[in-house]
């Protein structure tokens, strides 16, 4: 069990599809996110039932309240692979009532710390649009850096954003 101060790290169930449609449908949510196109309750269900097994190279999450037992909402490690030791990493909290308040750093810190100490990571990287502050400032907190920009490349709002690369090295992370 993946566990952290607020915070507990677990498979992704059937049982969190209602959850995830609703997450998945809340605008604050999905601002910042590049979304599929709008599905369904049935579909988000089907998705979940129907989900692969975690594996190295694809590991999703659901983040849980410790203490509430309650589902807050997902991180994952994609993409790694033992011969580069690199992972890509995403995450967002879709309960109102939980995105201040530590959770999301909390829950980084956990899937970070088991990236670099189980799955013998070398470093894990992110995409962020430049002007999601608040997901900076979480991902700073635990020490990733900014690498570097692409430019006008995510477009919200009625204009084209930043988006900025992170990184995250082994011996860099902010407990």
């Amino acid at each position: 069990m993946l566990t952290g101060k607020l915070t507990r790290l677990r498979a992704l169930e059937p049982t969190d599809a209602e959850s995830l449609a609703r997450w998945l449908d809340d605008p604050v949510v999905s601002h910042w996110m590049v979304n599929d196109y709008p599905m369904s309750l049935a579909q988000v269900v089907k998705r979940c039932e129907e989900r692969p097994r975690n594996t190295y190279g694809n590991l999703v999450l659901c983040i849980e309240s410790l203490r509430e037992k309650r589902a807050l909402g997902v991180i994952a490690l994609i993409g790694a692979e033992p011969e580069s030791g690199w992972a890509e990493m995403s995450i967002y909290i879709g309960e109102p009532d939980f995105r201040s308040g530590g959770y999301g750093t909390d829950a980084l810190r956990v899937v970070c710390r088991y990236g670099f100490d189980q799955m013998r990571l070398h470093g894990i990287w992110l995409v962020v649009v430049s002007e999601n502050a608040g997901a900076r400032r979480v991902y700073e907190k635990v020490g990733f850096v900014e690498e570097g920009r692409q430019r006008q490349r995510f477009y919200r709002d009625g204009k084209w954003h930043d988006l900025v690369m992170m990184s995250l090295l082994a011996d860099e992370l902010i407990d």
